[in-house]
């Protein structure tokens, strides 16, 4: 009478397969809950291409301070994010059009957010204008007011104050595979199209990113001259 399969020995061969096999399964479970994967690059808008060509050619000066940018190699339109201004006036990411963006969320609960935001108060000093502007947008989510008074303390008087209390746009962010963590920041072109993410803070203020941004610029002030 033959033997039972489910009685049988599992080969001692077998076994370090599958802790290798456990083991690949706890990476991969780690790197979803702490954001370790790299951004996902989901198929995008062919009308964006232009951003895609940008993203390639600045691509080089991605480095230093702002190492940690992920260039489109994807056409991808961006949602059109809604929020509000200073004055509980609703604003939307196309509201910027014509402009390159960069798109930053930022909370005051998050450590790295506080320290990054005089950097980007001090880019969007001196480069902010008809072709370009520091979009941050707070996602504070309980007291509306502690966000506003930490600009004012801190004395971050040069960016503009926009939120978003039901941080959908950090959900919707996530949803295309754009938002790991806080802070999140994404550069923008006039069309509305991603140049590159960054998840976590970068020195925006610094040298590399000045550099880096005012490439990006270029070419969207000169197609609208």
């Amino acid at each position: 009478m033959p033997e039972n399969p489910s009685s049988l020995p599992v080969p001692r061969r077998r076994l370090p397969v599958a802790l290798g096999a456990v083991a690949a399964a706890g990476l991969i479970g780690l790197a979803g809950y702490f954001g370790l994967g790299r951004l996902q690059r989901p198929a995008g808008d062919a009308a964006c291409a232009a951003a895609v060509d940008v993203a390639k050619k600045i691509a080089p000066l991605v480095h230093g301070e702002v190492a940690a940018l992920t260039m489109a190699s994807t056409p991808l339109r961006l949602p059109d994010f809604a929020f509000e201004d200073a004055k509980g006036q609703p604003k939307k990411l196309s509201d910027f059009r014509g402009k390159t963006v960069l798109l930053n969320l930022w909370a005051t609960w998050c450590v790295p957010c506080r320290k990054e935001m005089p950097a980007l108060d001090e880019l969007q000093a001196k480069l902010g204008g008809k072709d370009f502007e520091v979009v941050a947008v707070n996602i504070d989510t309980r007291d509306p007011e502690k966000p506003k008074n930490f600009l004012k303390e801190a004395n971050l008087t040069r960016i503009a104050y926009f939120s978003d209390q039901k941080a959908k746009v950090f959900q919707d962010l996530k949803n295309i595979g754009r938002a790991l963590g806080m802070p999140t920041s994404v550069l923008v072109d006039a069309q509305g199209c991603e140049i590159g993410t960054i998840a976590g803070p970068a020195e925006w203020a610094g040298e590399d990113a000045i550099k880096l941004i005012k490439a990006a610029v270029k070419p969207a002030a000169a197609a609208g001259s």
